[in-house]
């Protein structure tokens, strides 16, 4: 069939080869994409819903923007896309470009090299502050410095394959005319000889606040996330950008320290590679799975976009849900292990429990319910258990299995209430 469409409209068909073979074998990485958009739909109306946080006035030029523009844009590694609301807008990069900088300079130079100058560790200290580590070094890559702008932008439009990238010359002038503090962040690191020897500071300056000025789209940065989360091949044209060793470092790092003061918290929570940038950028990366860019203008107290968190919190769950329902133990033994709550609810109510009964995965079922000791009684918006799921898509084995399960949950759960019971009385008879 491929062949014949080739032959027929070689023009349509061009790069998209694979694209289209994956879609006649149905091996996208998201089997089901119109019910997954669906979710990210609804995730996104709801993130809508949250009107507090104040657009960042100290450059002139992110000012404009309105408060109301929200907008969310995903390219998966297949390169299947969706967007919703406002993704055709330019907007500037600002320190959403400084993992993708730190990717270059170490696919460029190597990581060893790279860290000559700059730590790995989160200081804990805010974004802009004065202060380097123990070894005399500016111990966050992913807050402020660089070098030589064609060659980054060469770079990124490759990452956006070929998509999108601009520069915003009024933006570049608003950050130099009001960029006092890395200005003397700037004469602070060359006096403790943070600099390579023979460098410019004053023009690496300058050079940071061009790559700051860079603009993309939502839908063309998901694009260099989803280069990020396909491990440096980009998903659109099928070019390697990025080495392996960059792009392992990058995401360990966005991990770590890529959400302002907020990155521990969000890597708790959400634990997923992420950075985020006073123009209300948000770039997220699901690794082997998507990229996401995601944008509004508001920011809370940390410099994060409001709406932006809350999507990307709600992305956690929609992970969670998406291992249940392809049947990834895997994923969800490292979602236990991150201490994320495996009774959570999806918009519908559903458990990953629901997901994966209605599925028929039968490993996932037995790791939530024998290694997680899940919940089996919990029930969805339509008053549906688990086990009512399997029953009507005719997961026989799985209804026996869940069965069993409620009856051993049951049991002990009767036993913990007798414990606690019998601990009151204890307590109460100790107290007289």
């Amino acid at each position: 069939h491929i062949a014949n469409i080739t032959a027929v409209s070689p023009r349509c068909v061009g790069n998209n080869i694979m694209l289209l073979s994956k879609a006649f074998k149905k091996k996208f990485i998201i089997p089901d994409f119109e019910k997954f958009t669906h979710q990210i739909d609804n995730m996104y109306d709801r993130a809508l819903k949250h009107e507090t946080g104040q657009v960042a006035d100290y450059i002139p030029q992110l000012a404009k923007f309105s408060p109301d523009l929200w907008g969310v844009s995903l390219c998966t590694i297949d390169g299947q896309r969706h967007s919703v609301g406002d993704t055709k807008i330019p907007i500037c990069l600002q320190s959403c470009v400084k993992p993708l900088e730190y990717a270059i300079a170490v696919h460029e130079l190597g990581s060893e090299h790279v860290h000559r100058y700059v730590g790995k560790e989160p200081s804990g200290l805010k974004f802009n502050q004065l202060s380097l580590n123990d070894e005399g070094k500016w111990n966050q890559p992913d807050s402020n410095k660089a070098e030589r702008f064609d060659f980054v932008m060469d770079f990124l439009k490759s990452m956006a394959g070929t998509e999108y990238v601009g520069f915003s010359n009024a933006t570049f002038q608003s950050e130099r005319e009001t960029g006092d503090r890395n200005y003397a962040i700037g004469y602070y690191l060359k006096e403790k000889k943070c600099f390579p020897d023979n460098a410019d500071m004053i023009a690496a300056l300058d050079f940071y606040f061009q790559l700051c000025s860079i603009e993309v789209t939502c839908e063309s940065g998901s694009v260099m996330a989803a280069t990020l989360a396909n491990g440096g091949i980009c998903p659109i044209t099928g070019d390697r950008v990025l080495s392996a060793e960059s792009i392992r470092n990058t995401l360990s790092l966005m991990h770590s320290c890529g959400m302002y003061d907020l990155s521990g918290q969000f890597a708790f929570h959400v634990g997923l590679p992420a950075k985020s940038g006073v123009s209300g950028a948000v770039l997220l990366v699901v690794p082997n799975v998507m990229g996401v860019m995601c944008w509004s203008p508001p920011l809370d107290r940390t410099g994060n976009s409001v709406r932006g968190i809350h999507f990307c919190q709600s992305k956690s769950v929609l992970n969670l849900m998406f291992a249940a329902y392809s049947g990834d133990v895997s994923a969800l033994r490292r979602f236990a292990l991150s201490a994320v709550n495996m009774e959570e609810r999806d918009y519908d109510s559903r458990t990953p429990l629901h997901v994966a009964a209605a599925e028929g995965h039968m490993d996932a079922v037995l790791f939530l319910t024998e290694i997680c000791k899940v919940n089996p009684h919990m029930k969805d918006r339509w008053g549906n258990t688990p086990v009512d799921d399997a029953m009507q898509f005719g997961h026989d084995v799985v209804v026996s299995v869940l069965q069993k399960y409620e009856e051993k949950y049951c049991d002990s759960e009767a036993q913990s209430h007798a414990e606690e019971q019998k601990a009151m009385l204890d307590t109460l008879k100790s107290a007289a």
